[in-house]
């Protein structure tokens, strides 16, 4: 009655809390995915979830099924692992570094997510805020880069995580504020608060301004993201940043974000070496990854 893809959707359906990131998740279309539980519910006599609500709220046959996927997907996980290690090696080794500041807001819970399923493999980070990853990615010194900055290079493969916008965000009383979007020649006389990072890694500066001759008036650096909000919230800049790093700050009022033109659109990636993007330890990684992204990520969307 019961088969292990009901357990996975229903795990999904809960972790991303909406139908449509379920499908999206899963690689469904909303059909398939509506025919697949409502078939089990047929089965099962009963309903699993309320529709229509958001986050999903489960009924006491679907907690039932939940409590069954917590039990029985982690033994399935490890048995996968360990068959896979009577043919690979499992303790493999993912040095990786951040090519995005922002990132730490979603990667600290898919690491700890990861290392229940493979922890013996070796994790390990190195900053790549002052200097190019990708380079000592090539060069075997790091396994992994999490980046939206693609260099071609045919020894690396980029996997994508999911695309996402970049958004200017002012003080609420800030004058731009007023405007529905963004124009690079608003940028001329403001002054733009940035990571401490060159300027042409900054994707505002690659795919909005240097495409517009446009260059700011002043420039100003923070260390991380709540500081960058603060300063901007205080009326001492503005900046951009990615959609899904502003989403509460924005819900709150305490900043307002627009679009820069008509939206700029970015992806973020996982960079590998391509003669080892087929690892078990990687592939995990990727998924892990999306997955806990979609279920926590505001304004995102699956590549």
């Amino acid at each position: 009655m019961l088969e292990l893809k009901h357990l996975r959707t229903l795990t999904t359906l809960r972790e991303t809390g909406s139908l449509t990131a379920t499908a999206n998740s899963l690689c469904l279309t909303q059909s398939a995915l509506s025919h697949q539980l409502k078939e089990l519910e047929v089965r099962l006599g009963g309903q699993l979830f309320l529709r229509k609500t958001r986050p999903v709220k489960f009924t006491a046959e679907g907690e039932i099924i939940l409590k069954l996927a917590d039990d029985v997907l982690p033994l399935m996980i490890k048995a996968e692992n360990d068959l896979a290690g009577l043919k690979e090696e499992i303790n493999g080794r993912l040095h990786m570094a951040i090519d995005c500041h922002s990132c730490f807001q979603w990667l600290m819970p898919a690491l700890q997510e990861y290392r229940k399923h493979w922890p013996d493999v070796e994790l390990d980070f190195s900053s790549g805020f002052g200097f190019d990853p990708l380079p000592a990615l090539g060069n075997g010194e790091l396994d992994l880069v999490i980046t939206s900055d693609i260099q071609p290079r045919n020894e690396i493969h980029y996997e994508p995580l999911f695309d996402f916008e970049m958004k200017l965000i002012m003080a609420t009383h800030h004058p731009l504020a007023a405007q529905a979007e963004i124009k690079p020649e608003d940028l001329a006389d403001q002054t733009l608060l940035t990571y401490p990072v060159p300027k042409s890694r900054l994707d505002v500066v690659k795919h909005f301004l240097v495409p517009n001759n446009v260059e700011p008036e002043n420039w100003k650096q923070a260390d991380n993201t709540l500081m960058l909000v603060q300063m901007v919230s205080a009326g001492l800049g503005v900046a951009a940043l990615p959609n899904w790093a502003i989403y509460d700050f924005a819900r709150q009022g305490l900043i307002e974000a627009r679009p820069l033109g008509k939206g700029l659109s970015r992806r973020l990636f996982a960079a590998v070496r391509n003669n080892e993007k087929d690892r078990r330890y990687l592939q995990s990684f990727f998924a892990i990854a999306k997955q806990q992204c979609q279920g926590h990520l505001e304004g995102i969307k699956a590549c």
